[in-house]
């Protein structure tokens, strides 16, 4: 039996998505030092900041950082299921990356996601450009991330019309 994609579908359709939507997402993660040294090692990020504990205690923060690329990912990937799963073409683009305050192992972390700007797409008549702001904070309810990105969302309206 084929799987009915549209029917588990929990992101957003183009028309759901208004401006100043805000979505809590639900998914905390606590970083692991699994997650930093498994991340790190597979994108061939050696810098000691994230690997090398008696490095570390010689810098400013006195221990390891979590690989902010790491960070980003995370933050990004929580927020799928409440905005565009089943319901996007592909992001379009990330940019206004901000880390704002630094992320160790050990930490807990929360993002939300508010819907900034929403246009038609002038080449896909059954889509639309939605950006997308989100935030991420730590356990002590300290921004750590902020981000935009900007995503090519499918029009309900367009699979009706099929």
């Amino acid at each position: 039996m084929a799987v009915n994609y549209q029917e588990l579908a929990t992101g957003k359709y183009y028309e759901e998505l208004e401006v100043g939507n805000l979505y809590k997402h639900s998914i905390t993660r606590t970083v692991t030092e699994a997650d930093n040294l498994l991340f790190s090692t597979l994108t061939y990020n050696s810098a000691w900041l994230h690997m090398d504990e008696e490095y570390c205690k010689a810098t400013s923060h006195g221990k390891r950082l979590v690989n902010s690329l790491f960070t980003l990912a995370l933050a990004n990937g929580v927020t799928v299921n409440d905005t565009t799963l089943g319901t996007t073409e592909g992001n379009l683009g990330f940019y206004e990356v901000k880390f704002t305050a630094p992320v160790y192992i050990g930490d807990t972390l929360r993002s939300e996601t508010e819907i900034i700007s929403k246009r038609e797409s002038k080449s896909r008549p059954h889509s639309g450009i939605v950006e997308f702001e989100t935030r991420s904070y730590n356990q002590r309810d300290q921004m750590v991330l902020t981000f935009r990105r900007a995503g090519m969302m499918i029009k309900k309206s367009s699979l009706t019309a099929k």
